[in-house]
């Protein structure tokens, strides 16, 4: 029955939840992305350098060879230097968009963990731990007023 126990315990944790939501909303970010790529912004790319699709795009090592009746007696090798092109355009837009994501949350995390900024309300924890900080700072003036006044 231990194990059990455990398990549950574990897999009810906020950081596992949390996570699980992380990779659905990556999974479905992902095609959005692949969306945006492919259909936004490859073909004004493709139309700035006279209709080249990037995806097409291989560097042939060798040529296939077919035989009679359309049987392929060797296969073609080729590097796809598009699709990579594609795959860093894709990486480049995934960055950027996560990097202004980012940006937005911490601006509105740092309004709403200042204690002093009442448009926002601020976590339980974060007032606590405020008030605890003017407390202590009140007491630091306190105790180095009266050592001071002992000298």
């Amino acid at each position: 029955m231990g194990i059990i126990k455990e398990f549950k315990e574990f897999a009810i944790k906020g950081n596992m939840v949390d996570m699980a939501v992380g990779i659905i909303i990556g999974t479905a970010f992902n095609s959005v992305v692949n969306t945006l790529v492919k259909e936004v912004v490859m073909p004004p790319l493709s139309l700035m350098t006279n209709g080249i699709e990037f995806a097409d795009k291989k560097w042939v090592l060798r040529d296939g060879v077919a035989e009679a009746e359309g049987v392929i007696a060797i296969e073609k090798v080729a590097i796809g230097y598009g699709a990579l092109i594609e795959a860093f355009l894709d990486f480049i837009i995934i960055g950027f968009t996560i990097f202004l994501v980012i940006k937005v949350m911490n601006r509105f995390r740092t309004k709403a963990e200042n204690p002093d900024d009442k448009r926002e309300v601020t976590p339980k924890d974060i007032e606590l731990l405020s008030k605890m900080n003017h407390l202590m700072e009140e007491q630091n003036r306190l105790l180095k007023k009266n050592f001071s006044n002992k000298d």
